[in-house]
């Protein structure tokens, strides 16, 4: 379990309710949209606006606390900033599964990275496919 005041003290903010919540609905889900995230702390918070979600989100995502997961075709996604990871997204359900980065050689990144001189910062690499579920029911 996540210490959120801790995380969020980390980052330089105050551990509000309203930013527990996000990070309480995040941790339960895994990944998240702004309306999925919005609904689930609305349960607990029944006066939260949507526009406090939004507020939130984005300042936890400028503090690295949050990641942005963009999905092509669809509404970004979000989840608590762990360790770089792979993300295995189902074009069918839009579920995310999270998988090491380790399945990809960090030298092999570096060298492309290299190649035109770019320094690697963070890496984020999402994978478009069929969830084995979705595979099932065609």
């Amino acid at each position: 379990m996540i210490n959120y005041n801790q995380l969020l003290n980390q980052s330089g903010l105050k551990a509000t309710h309203q930013r527990i919540g996000v990070l309480e609905v995040l941790e339960d889900t895994g990944h998240s949209t702004i309306d999925e995230i919005y609904q689930r702390v609305r349960e607990q918070h029944p006066a939260i606006s949507l526009a406090t979600v939004y507020n939130n989100v984005d300042i936890m995502l400028e503090r690295d606390v949050l990641v942005e997961v963009p999905i092509a075709g669809a509404k970004s996604r979000y989840e608590i900033k762990k360790q770089d990871h792979i993300h295995l997204i189902c074009q069918i359900c839009g579920s995310v599964t999270d998988e090491s980065i380790d399945l990809i050689s960090q030298k092999d990144l570096t060298r492309i990275a290299q190649k035109d001189e770019f320094a690697i910062a963070r890496s984020q690499i999402n994978i478009y496919g069929i969830c084995q579920s979705c595979q099932a029911a065609m």
